[in-house]
């Protein structure tokens, strides 16, 4: 059990980093992806899917 807890809490500190670096890398660019419970909750459970899911939803909706 703390295992499977630890492992969780380790992919929600990866998705909030990958997220802060994207934003960061492309701040340049006027690329910004919020950094709330739904962005970190999506990145962790889906990974680098989800991130590529989060920046072409960006050029959808902009």
């Amino acid at each position: 059990m703390i295992k499977k807890i630890s492992k969780l809490f380790k992919n929600i500190v990866l998705a909030f980093l990958l997220l802060y670096g994207l934003n960061y890398l492309i701040s340049s660019l006027h690329i910004y992806i919020p950094i709330n419970f739904v962005t970190v909750g999506l990145v962790t459970f889906l990974g680098l899917p989800g991130l590529a899911s989060l920046i072409i939803m960006f050029f959808i909706v902009k």
